[in-house]
């Protein structure tokens, strides 16, 4: 008998629980507003500028220390004429 005056018992704490959670519910919450520190088109505009960064910083080790060349030559058109003709070399 103890054990379901317990449990009848725990039934009405839950049933407070739920009231109370109610009547919190019922009361107007101060909406919060969110300012990003950076917008999102900044954010897309510095990803993008990363990607090309991060780009010319791979060729240019890619060129410059695995290819043995001068880094600088990834900024002239025949280097990379020479590269696209080697890759579609038939």
């Amino acid at each position: 008998m103890s054990v379901n005056s317990h449990n009848q018992e725990a039934a009405k704490t839950r049933e407070q629980i739920k009231n109370e959670r109610k009547v919190d519910e019922e009361k107007p919450r101060s909406k919060r507003i969110r300012i990003r520190l950076i917008p999102i088109w900044l954010r897309i505009i510095i990803v993008a500028v990363l990607i090309v960064l991060s780009a010319i910083a791979g060729a240019a080790v890619g060129y410059g220390v695995m290819g043995e060349g001068d880094a600088k030559d990834i900024f002239k058109k025949s280097t990379w004429t020479h590269i696209i003709d080697l890759v579609e070399k038939e």
